[in-house]
């Protein structure tokens, strides 16, 4: 993420209010294996580099991942039983799709089928305060937990839909050209708050909102603490945006579940492309 940039990112909570929002997230490549989760290398990089990623569709593997112009699977195939559940990393209906740089959303204009409103604090309306059914249902655990440890935590941004996101990316484009654009904001149908399965957190409070002070705020310190327990992870960690393709956003959470979440957690790995054996999204091809 590109930040003290162009327009500030407290510029956008009008936009957050009207469902528009942040836009900072990625995507999911046509991949209709179901696949494990391995422990990729785990790799950082400078803070200071610029985000750029590419479309996959590899398989995890504990050793290496598919080209993106390969359609060979790897020559290592996936460990078996290391979660009871497993789920396609491709369908964006499922709880593991990858959504990155490299991996667009099939199809580009998916819409949730059970979007819903979860029973938490919002700090946003319309659709920006949907999310899909399963999602909903673990953030309200997420919430009720946090208030229950005397920690104020607010739904300050959920489901965009395509049509928000063009508008919203193109309107990072029209101020600072699409090159800065691409480390701001999500290009269409790359965004993961479309699939429903993620959502931003504020304090109630809007201190920080979507700043790199937010990390120290309570309801960010408390979600990366216990947000594994009911299912989430910090999708973009601190000092992985190689990986990931954005800065550090201690406020976006995503749900995969609580078994694999505690499992990224138990093992000590920062990104969903390691947990699952993809290669590193940094931008778009």
């Amino acid at each position: 993420m590109c930040y003290n940039c162009g327009p500030s990112r407290r510029s956008f909570t009008t936009l957050l209010a009207a469902g528009v929002g942040m836009a900072a997230l990625a995507a999911c490549s046509p991949d209709t294996r179901v696949a494990s989760p391995t422990s990729a290398p785990s790799a950082s990089s400078p803070q200071t580099a610029t985000p750029a990623e590419a479309t996959t569709t590899a398989v995890p593997t504990a050793t290496a991942s598919a080209s993106p112009s390969s359609s060979a699977p790897p020559s290592k195939a996936p460990p078996s039983g290391v979660l009871s559940q497993q789920f396609s990393l491709s369908d964006p209906a499922s709880q593991w799709v990858i959504v990155n740089k490299h991996r667009p959303l099939t199809p580009l204009q998916f819409v949730p089928a059970d979007l819903a409103q979860p029973r938490v604090q919002l700090a946003v309306s319309g659709e920006a305060s949907l999310l899909n059914s399963t999602t909903a249902g673990a953030a309200e655990k997420l919430f009720a937990a946090a208030a229950s440890a005397g920690v104020t935590m607010t739904l300050a941004s959920g489901y965009r839909s395509f049509q928000t996101q063009t508008a919203t990316y193109n309107g990072y484009v029209s101020t600072r050209g699409q090159a800065s654009a691409d480390t701001a904001s999500a290009r269409p149908g790359f965004s993961e708050h479309q699939t429903g399965w993620a959502f931003d957190i504020g304090d109630g409070g809007g201190a920080c909102s979507f700043e790199p002070c937010f990390a120290d705020q309570p309801a960010a310190v408390w979600a990366k603490a216990n947000a594994y327990k009911y299912g989430f992870v910090v999708r973009y960690p601190w000092m992985l945006n190689e990986i990931t393709g954005y800065y550090y956003e201690p406020w976006h959470l995503r749900f995969i579940g609580v078994e694999a979440a505690t499992d990224m957690a138990n093992r000590g790995i920062g990104t969903l492309e390691e947990y699952f054996g993809l290669e590193a999204a940094p931008g778009y091809p």
